[in-house]
């Protein structure tokens, strides 16, 4: 699915923001980040513990419960050069897409040389990936469970420790195939999501497993252009069921994250949400008609991201750019572990 045709090209979502603002590892505490409430051009600098003020009884947290997995790996070539691997999609037991760094890389036939006496032939190449079979692994998840490291995003500076195996991790993920945290979900503790639901504010759950392609740039200008790499995704009947009840009774569908917003938009149907998985490719910006959510909460995005096209559409491209501007000047912490906005969405047309 594609975004419709939009006024906006790359350069529109450009900033400039200092390199100490990226941070480089999570607050104290999960809920010890900031949030900035975005309501138009009304901005509220908040704390995360007050995001339960935000909500009503009645609304909806859909909350993508997907499961990061230890998705780096480092071996070598039968030849003797050094290669790292990024899983970035498990399709079989045995057999993996990933992306490859090494000096030179290697062809179709290719052997690597892996931890725990494990190889992989690469099988196939499609662009930036390459499709491995892996032979002496066993299950995969549980083998890169033992042997891979927590794949932290490329703006953090440094190698991954033992917190960034709780930490890059939301406290509620259940189903393993991401490669990256859906990381609005990483500020909830026990205690909060048991304060919202004490508050009489109900939650579901989505499933899309993200991609190393969240990363990806867009390189093209013009944003017609640009494809989004596919990612998976499963709406249970439940969550189906939750949304449909929500609208019934007057209460608000709430996405934490922009990766529950396009699984939620991504199954929107003129009849509601609907049930089931699939592959998703939605390229959101300004001038998508959001069908299924009403509020978002999200963290800061890189410049020139899809995910920053994904919050303009959402909250209004003006809004999100005086937003940015203020959190830079407040000194907010951007990226995967940093703050975190709440954004009602735009009133007024989405244009430059």
């Amino acid at each position: 699915m594609q975004h419709p045709k939009s006024v906006h090209t790359l350069a529109d979502f450009t900033f400039d923001l200092p390199p100490e603002l990226i941070a480089q590892a999570p607050a104290p505490t999960r809920t010890g980040s900031r949030l900035l409430h975005v309501a138009g051009d009304r901005l509220a600098d908040l704390r995360f513990a007050d995001l339960p003020n935000l909500f009503r009884a009645g609304d909806l947290l859909v909350f993508n419960d997907t499961r990061v997995i230890k998705a780096r790996v480092h071996g070598r070539k039968s030849t003797g050069g050094k290669v790292e691997i990024m899983v970035e999609r498990i399709v079989a037991d045995d057999e993996a897409w990933v992306q490859l760094r090494a000096s030179h890389a290697p062809g179709v036939g290719g052997t690597l040389l892996l931890p725990g006496n494990a190889t992989a032939t690469v099988l196939a190449r499609d662009d930036r990936f390459w499709r491995l079979r892996f032979e002496g692994a066993g299950a995969l998840v549980a083998w890169l469970e033992r042997h891979g490291d927590i794949p932290l995003p490329p703006y953090i500076a440094r190698l991954p420790g033992q917190d960034d195996d709780a930490r890059y991790q939301t406290v509620y993920a259940r189903e393993p195939g991401a490669v990256a945290a859906p990381t609005a979900g990483l500020h909830f503790d026990e205690p909060m999501l048991a304060a919202i639901a004490q508050s009489g504010v109900e939650r579901a759950f989505v499933t899309l497993h993200v991609g190393a392609g969240t990363f990806a740039p867009v390189k093209s200008n013009d944003l017609a252009q640009h494809r989004m790499h596919s990612e998976r995704y499963h709406i249970p009947e439940a969550t189906a069921q939750r949304v449909r009840a929500a609208r019934a009774r007057g209460g608000r569908v709430i996405a934490v994250g922009t990766t529950s917003l396009r699984a939620l938009e991504s199954a929107a149907s003129a009849d509601g949400l609907q049930a089931g998985s699939g592959e998703t490719s939605l390229f959101v910006t300004p001038g998508f008609r959001f069908q299924i959510v009403d509020r978002l909460l999200t963290n800061f995005h890189l410049p020139q991201s899809t995910l920053l096209m994904l919050v303009s559409a959402f909250a209004g491209y003006a809004n999100i750019r005086a937003a940015y501007a203020h959190a830079i000047a407040a000194r907010y912490r951007f990226f995967s572990y940093g703050d975190a906005m709440f954004l009602e969405p735009s009133p007024m047309p989405l244009a430059a």
